[in-house]
């Protein structure tokens, strides 16, 4: 293994599973404490956060974004989230004290990333960093599968979550360990069985022993992953089925739906001689038929990088009949919508004679700004992809299809 750990005596083996890994209790930002009353109660927010490392970092022009990569404080936060850095970002340490966010990302400290509500619906999902808080202890986590079942124990081969370096580890349960299947249900130690692929939060403490050994009390389990045949792997792999947005270099965009096997709703795909592209009735086409606002449906494997939307290689792409009309303009107030319609200023000048009127629809995907929401606000400027069956009124109704926000920043605000 490369990779050094602390060493432990072969009798601190079994205190292992006592360690505190990754205590379940969830820890919020401090809030004001409330004047006035000593015996009102501070008013605390649930704040969503992760708990992990950072495994990328960002910065542009005029933009930071990290990448945090761990487990959820509480089931409905993210695992894996990026997260954009604002002037009101706090980098601090247990005892309220600023930490350099540079001192975190060299140092590969363990933080309790806390971020804001909104967030998009992209993997990973993407968001505003409110305060990062380094914790005093590490720990570390192993992507793998279970070898063997022994006597309240694991033994894990697989990849290092953070380092990316072979590993294999006996991991003991601690008495109140945290285990939970995909589907976020708890589930008993005795229900992990041999081929199932797990994701364990282990450490500070690991025994060096062969293979080393150490204490966890967070485990997620996919019950459902099992070995395959090569020839099956295909029937495996996630996918989007939506609008191409975008192509150039090589590459395209696509927003839609993800898969019922899995997928992003929004994702940039490689295209190149071993992705294969068809029709609807498995005619094999070129890479021309690929064209901006055409509908395809598009399958990948599950490795993506970890930035926003996520990069991928296309294994194969159905190219669909249909295509979409783009459009680029304002949403407007108009007394001529109703609930769950638009109305856009094409082209975001003083003509309304190609204006529409756009019927949103849960059907719909909306890639919101950076930290911003769904809503759909006068003021907001847009991109989008609507159907070619329009009305005759004026302004012609449609469907939006996709419909992705370029800058909310003039967007007016709900009272």
């Amino acid at each position: 293994m490369n990779k050094m750990y602390k060493v432990l005596a072969t009798a601190s083996i079994l205190a292992l599973a006592a360690m505190p890994v990754a205590a379940n209790a969830q820890q919020l930002p401090a809030q004001a404490v409330q004047k006035g009353n000593a015996n009102k109660q501070t008013d605390v927010k649930n704040v969503p956060a992760t708990w992990g490392q950072i495994t990328n970092f960002v910065h542009d022009k005029s933009d930071k974004f990290i990448t945090v990569t761990g487990r959820g404080l509480a089931p409905t936060d993210q695992d894996e989230i990026v997260l954009a850095i604002t002037p009101k970002t706090k980098f601090i340490d247990a005892k309220g004290k600023t930490v350099p966010l540079q001192k975190i990302i060299d140092g590969h400290k363990t933080v309790k990333a806390f971020y804001s509500p909104n967030i998009t619906k992209s993997i990973p999902a993407r968001g505003t960093a409110l305060t990062l808080v380094v914790q005093d202890q590490s720990f570390s986590a192993i992507d793998g599968k279970v070898t063997e079942v022994r006597d309240g124990r694991i033994l894990v081969k697989g990849t290092d979550v953070y380092d990316k370096h072979d590993e294999e580890i006996w991991l003991h349960f601690a008495d109140k360990a945290t285990i939970i299947d995909q589907n976020r249900k708890t589930i008993a130690a005795g229900d992990i069985k041999e081929g199932m692929s797990v994701r364990a939060f282990y450490g500070p403490a690991v025994a060096m022993s062969l293979p080393p050994q150490s204490g966890t009390n967070y485990v997620i389990v996919n019950t459902n992953m099992e070995d395959v045949n090569p020839g099956e792997v295909n029937e495996l792999t996630a996918g989007t089925a939506g609008v191409i947005t975008d192509q150039k270099d090589g590459q395209i965009t696509v927003i839609g739906q993800p898969l019922e096997k899995g997928g992003v709703n929004y994702v940039v795909l490689s295209i190149d001689d071993k992705t294969q592209i068809v029709d609807e009735d498995g005619n094999k086409l070129t890479k021309d038929a690929l064209k901006t606002s055409g509908h395809v449906e598009a399958t990948y494997g599950a490795v993506m990088t970890l930035m926003y939307p996520a990069h991928t290689h296309a294994d194969k792409i159905v190219v669909k009949k249909a295509e979409s009309v783009k459009i680029e303009g304002t949403v407007m107030p108009s007394d001529r919508t109703s609930k769950d319609q638009v109305y856009v200023n094409v082209g975001s000048d003083d003509s309304t004679a190609n204006d529409v009127i756009l019927n949103i629809s849960k059907e719909t995907t909306i890639i919101p700004a950076l930290g911003g929401d769904t809503a759909l606000r006068a003021g907001t400027k847009i991109v989008a992809f609507h159907s070619p069956v329009m009305t005759k009124s004026l302004p012609g109704i449609t469907s939006a299809e996709v419909v992705i926000v370029t800058s909310d920043k003039d967007a007016v605000q709900p009272k």
